[in-house]
């Protein structure tokens, strides 16, 4: 008998108790219909396995002259190797929920990278592979990377159970401290604690364990493995770097190292395939969330730094991670489907992450929702070279993307990308043009009119579409820039370097800044910059009646409003956090809701990691992570911040 495939979701406004209640029933009942008409036997396996800022030239197979990855190189002779394959995004939540759920990431939710405690995350009432899976008898499994919600292994927002996975072994974010010996994992909702090894070969060890010991043999699996790497903080196994030991920048060991660390990962997970004799029905295929990260130079002047492990390769694409054009979007793609795909067959058809939605539910018979717009279509012509049809044109759009280059568009060979503003647009012909140096929009009015044309109308519809009210007025997710404040005024007999916007005076609690007319900051700049890590610790406590309370430690590398990061206390907001830039980007930043008397002191550890690119606020109970940009790489100055308030604070003490 036929298979059918049964779709039931909830209204946003249900409590996420009642819906994830009612989510077991239903498919509870989906389950039992499907057992009484009849599974279809040898329903194939899945298994995609996804990098983490892994560059499109960063493959030996994809013509990287010093990285070895000789199992991926095999694994691409026993299938097809893409040549235009895509991340949906430039940075990596947003490229994550589209492989789940087949939609663009505004259209889904999932619109920015997700800090810690961030309000936006993968709904419930999103459809993804692994749920519809279940209706057909598959179990499923993720290890790895998750980082589709801010509050992780929490009740507030869904987690990897209730997107339909029966086992999960993941991190929110990051591997912590590093890829080696990380201890933030989480198993089925319980905290692992500390872990011996590297990052990539202990979550591969994870599946590989629960194909042997824990699925049901007699069902079909699917399984999502993302790894950490080559994602800063980039740890490596120290054999993997041996084999670049003629190279003399440590910092280039380290990521070549990292890229064979995931290659080495990969050849034992297809090696537990062998061994358990699934090879033949499984479904693998392997790609990157995004291009990779820092300028590919890494930085010499700190040579064992992270920030000089950032050396991964777009082969010759113009842009890196974050942005539109190819650098930052086109990344490796290989499948293996052994009896569907001619070994050592290479593609030059393009193809998207959000294509694996619809490529899974195509091969095992299950409908696409007709309910909401799926903007992945069914990868399998293109294994053999065949054109794909698309209703809706690939399409990405970057929330911290460059200016000039926020949004992107491609029909056919032609490639339109849009400046932030929507008012400038470049044009370029990318078979002829990969590293898009020749921009026609001068030279081709006519074929510009009518890509513009057709990307504002797939722009309009994927606002209408996604939840808006979670990017409105935070200007795309990019910083808000407040504009220079005025000068201020110290009265503590020249403790600060800089003053701006409001006025410091001496107190017994230590200082009283008084921003009641805005903005305003404090600061001092240090004999020693912080260039590695650095802990301080500071006492605040409100000091007017004022509706807006807050109290914030801030840091910088220049003493400008825009360029600082504050971290502290919102207190009239009843929140811990941190964010970067102005107060109009408090919204963009990260932070945790904690219950409070407003008037009480408050006790805050500021932890500076810019090896790690991590900015850590612990205020009493509460602790807040936050990742600080690539391009912070030195703070030579500290100080104090509040926003129309006035705010005592207590000397600022360097702890570690």
């Amino acid at each position: 008998m036929a298979d059918f495939c049964l779709i039931l979701r909830f209204p946003l406004g249900l409590s996420r108790a009642y819906s994830r209640g009612m989510r077991k029933i239903f498919l509870l009942t989906a389950l039992l219909l499907f057992s009484s008409f009849g599974v279809a036997e040898e329903k194939p396996n899945f298994i995609v396995f996804l990098a983490d800022d892994l560059g499109w030239g960063d493959l030996a197979c994809y013509g990287h002259e010093k990285i070895q990855t000789p199992n991926l190189d095999q694994f691409a002779k026993e299938g097809v190797r893409f040549t235009q394959a895509y991340s949906s995004c430039g940075v990596c939540s947003p490229s994550r929920s589209s492989i789940l759920t087949g939609r663009t990431p505004y259209r889904n939710g999932v619109w920015r990278w997700l800090p810690v405690g961030n309000e936006a995350h993968l709904r419930e009432s999103e459809i993804t592979i692994p749920e519809l899976l279940k209706t057909k008898g598959y179990e499923t499994m993720h290890s790895g990377k998750w980082h589709l919600n801010g509050y992780f292994n929490r009740p507030e927002q869904p987690q990897p159970d209730d997107h339909g996975y029966d086992w999960w072994f993941a991190t929110q974010n990051n591997a912590a401290p590093s890829h080696k010996d990380p201890i933030n994992f989480v198993r089925n909702g319980k905290e692992v604690g500390p872990l011996e090894g590297f990052s990539a070969p202990l979550c591969e060890q994870e599946v590989s364990n629960w194909l042997r010991k824990e699925r049901d043999p007699d069902k079909p699996f699917f399984v999502t493995l993302w790894t950490h790497e080559p994602h800063l903080p980039i740890e490596s196994d120290p054999e993997f770097m041996k084999l670049y030991s003629d190279i003399e920048n440590p910092g280039v060991r380290q990521h070549h190292g990292n890229v064979t660390q995931i290659d080495h990962a990969f050849g034992n997970l297809m090696k537990t395939l062998d061994e358990l004799d699934l090879r033949e029905n499984t479904f693998v295929i392997f790609t990157s969330d995004n291009g990779p990260e820092g300028s590919g130079r890494g930085n010499l002047q700190k040579p064992e730094s992270q920030q000089n492990r950032t050396w991964g390769s777009t082969g010759g694409l113009r842009g890196r991670k974050r942005d539109s054009h190819e650098g930052g979007i086109r990344v490796p793609g290989i499948v293996r489907w052994p009896g569907k795909i001619k070994p050592g067959t290479v593609s030059e058809v393009p193809i998207i992450g959000s294509d694996i939605f619809s490529t899974v539910l195509e091969i095992v018979d299950i409908p696409l929702p007709d309910d909401r717009t799926i903007d992945g279509v069914n990868m399998v012509p293109a294994f053999a070279g065949k054109e794909l049809e698309r209703p809706v044109p690939l399409f990405w759009r970057t929330h911290i993307a460059p200016k000039s280059s926020h949004a992107a568009m491609r029909i056919g060979d032609w490639k339109i990308v849009a400046d932030e503003g929507l008012e400038k647009f470049q044009l370029y012909e990318i078979q002829k043009d990969w590293t898009e140096e020749n921009d026609l929009a001068g030279e081709q009015p006519e074929k510009l009119a009518e890509m513009k044309s057709r990307f504002l109308e797939v722009w309009k519809g994927i606002e209408e579409e996604g939840p808006s009210e979670w990017w409105a007025n935070k200007n795309g997710g990019s910083r808000k820039r407040g504009g220079p404040l005025a000068d201020g005024e110290d009265k503590t007999g020249g403790e600060f370097d800089k003053v701006k916007g409001g006025v410091i005076s001496k107190t017994d609690y230590g200082f009283l800044l008084d921003a009641s007319k805005g903005e305003a900051f404090a600061v001092k700049k240090l004999e020693t910059p912080i260039q590695e890590k650095a802990v301080f610790r500071l006492r605040y406590q409100t000091a007017t009646g004022s509706k807006t309370r807050n109290a914030l430690f801030c840091f910088g590398p220049v003493d400008q409003n825009d360029r600082l990061h504050k971290a502290g206390t919102m207190i009239g907001m009843n929140r811990h956090g941190a964010f970067d830039g102005s107060w109009g980007n408090v919204g963009i930043g990260a932070s945790e809701r904690a219950s409070y008397d407003p008037k009480k002191e408050f006790t805050a550890e500021i932890t500076i990691d810019l090896d790690h690119g991590k900015l850590i606020v612990k205020v009493d109970e509460t602790r807040v992570e936050h990742q600080l940009p690539s391009s912070l790489e030195s703070v030579p100055w500290i100080g104090v911040y509040a926003k129309e308030t006035k705010t005592e604070f207590s000397e600022i003490e360097r702890v570690e």
